[in-house]
This record gives structure tokens, sequence and C-alpha cells, in this order.
């Protein structure tokens, strides 16, 4: 009676039913072998926002809590852009973490996408989209239906989506444990973050759209920002350390066109800046966002650096 009992119970929910009652583990397993795992959304502030999530083995899945590494787009972006140009998703099936790629808003549905970083950019701003509690729902959902580990989310993007970054390590700081904004920048009127997150940055020194040396944005899109004009790149560096309570005066490194500013940081708040003398308004290592745009530096692969940061910081826990 007992078996036959179970054998309804299997019948009545389903598979991805039966799974659940087992635990995100097990539905993350399904998933995983089904190849299921893509686009999918969720309602936030009364509109549907999409991201597309990605599972590493099963293998990885069943050893316990993974980590979550979200990948912002950059502006007029989309997740396949985001996933296409920094290849996250190689890197997460490799290293056995899920790796979400999360959509900012915009007058079409998939393409010209942007994020709210404050001052920038286009729709999302104009907007007020409220994309820092879009993210923090997004966190929350994973970390329910899914093995993940809340010690270990992560956060990178590139050029609008890294200033979202920022954003998120400063008004998020309770669930990120580190970000990585890449070509992005800080404005000088942000507010210091209620918790410490390590930052790595990485900028490039042929970067037009997002001066290294601070001022107005260039770029094709410079349209897209309000008037604030940009802070110098190590002015990130700067804020990060002042907020985890880092010395001010970091330890310069050069090795060939690679420039690295690293700061004397307590455990676990790491700040480290990259500088990149052959690379533009690119992800360095990965692929170039268009025909037209600019050549990715081939003198660092910072997928696999921000990785290596990321897997050396988890959020405290007092």
């Amino acid at each position: 009676m007992r078996k036959q009992n179970i054998r309804n119970l299997f019948f009545a929910l389903g598979v991805v039913g039966w799974l659940s009652v087992f635990g995100p583990a097990a539905l993350a397993v399904e998933q995983a072998r089904s190849a299921s795992v893509q686009r999918q959304s969720l309602a936030h502030d009364g509109i549907r926002r999409s991201y597309v999530l990605r599972l590493p083995d099963e293998s990885a899945l069943r050893s316990g809590q993974v980590p979550l590494v979200l990948v912002l787009h950059g502006g007029g972006g989309n997740a396949e852009h985001a996933e296409r140009m920094t290849g996250f998703t190689d890197k997460a099936r490799k290293e056995g973490f899920i790796v979400a790629y999360p959509e900012g808003s915009g007058r079409f549905r998939d393409k010209l996408l942007t994020w709210n970083a404050g001052h920038c950019c286009g729709y999302a701003m104009e907007q007020g989209a409220d994309d820092v509690g879009f993210v923090g729902a997004l966190v929350d959902k994973l970390i329910r239906d899914y093995p993940i580990d809340p010690r270990r989310v992560y956060v990178t993007g590139m050029s609008n989506g890294g200033m979202m970054a920022h954003r998120l390590g400063r008004e998020l700081s309770g669930k990120i444990a580190a970000i990585a904004p890449v070509v992005a920048t800080v404005f000088g009127d942000e507010k210091r973050p209620a918790h410490a997150v390590a930052a790595l940055m990485v900028n490039g020194m042929l970067d037009a759209s997002v001066p290294h040396e601070g001022g107005p944005p260039g770029g094709r899109f410079n349209s897209a920002w309000d008037s604030t004009p940009t802070r110098p790149a190590l002015d990130q560096g700067t804020f990060w350390a002042g907020a985890n309570g880092c010395a001010q005066h970091p330890v310069r490194e050069e090795r060939g066109a690679v420039l690295r500013w690293r700061y004397a940081c307590p455990a676990g708040r790491a700040v480290e800046l990259y500088l990149l003398k052959d690379n533009g308004h690119a992800w360095p290592g990965g692929q170039r966002g268009n025909a037209r745009g600019d050549l990715p530096s081939a003198s660092m692969n910072a997928t696999d650096v921000i990785w290596e940061f990321f897997r050396a910081h988890s959020k405290q826990v007092k």
C-alpha cells in the first residue's frame, strides 16, 4: 500500500513537481540533464523581466551549494550579447557554478536594452526603472529554486552593465560578495554601501566611450547619458577602498600592456583595478560586440581574471 501511495504521488505531481518536493538540487539536476534552462522571466514592479540561466553539469549541482554569477550586458545589448562576448557560460560549466544573464529594459522586448545605473543609460534611466529591485528579486528567486550558496553571489557587467554592477554592489551589499565592473565608471556622488563588497575593475586606455581619464562620455551613444561627467577610472578603486576600510594608496604594478593597482584591505574586502593599454570599449579576451566594435585586448582574459577574483571571496557572516 505504501509503495502504491508513493507511485500515485509521482503521477499526481509530475516529474517537476516530484523534484520540487525533494529540493532545489534535484530540480536543478533534472533541468541540467534536459538542457531546458534557458530564457526565463520574473514579474517585478508590474513588468515581466527576462533573464537567461545556464547550469553547470549535474555533478556540480549534486556536490552541494554552488556560486552564482550575474553577468550584465552593456547598453543597447541583451543576454545573448553578454553571453557571447564574455564566454562566461563555458567558464561556468568548467568551474561548476550557475551563471545568469539578466536583461535591462527598453522600448523593444529583447534589443536595445539598458540599465538604470543612475547617470546612465537611455530608456531605463529616463523611465527610472527599478533595476536594483529586479536584480534583488532575481537573486532571491534563484537562491530559492537552485542549490546556490547565498555567501557566493557575484555581479559583473560591461559598460552600462558595469555601472549597474557598481550600483548593485552599493545598494545590494547585503546580498553580493564581490563585483567586477568592466569598462565602467563612477561619477563621484555615490553613497557608500552598508556592507563591504570586494571589487575588481577593468578599464581600457583606448576607450573613447568611457575615457579612463574621466570627463564627458564619448562614442556613438553618448546622448544616452545625462550631463554628469565621469570620474577617472582610478576613482573606482578609491571609492571601494574607502567603503571597504582599505589603505588609500595602492601598490602599482606594470607588466607589458597591463597596469594593476592593488589596495591593502582587510580580509575578504579586496580592491583591485586594471588598466589595459591595448583595450578600448570591449571585454578583454572576449568577442567584440559587433563588426564596428572595438577589438578586445589580447593581454588579458577578463573572464578568467574575474572568476579567480570571485572564487577567492565569499560574503562574511557575522
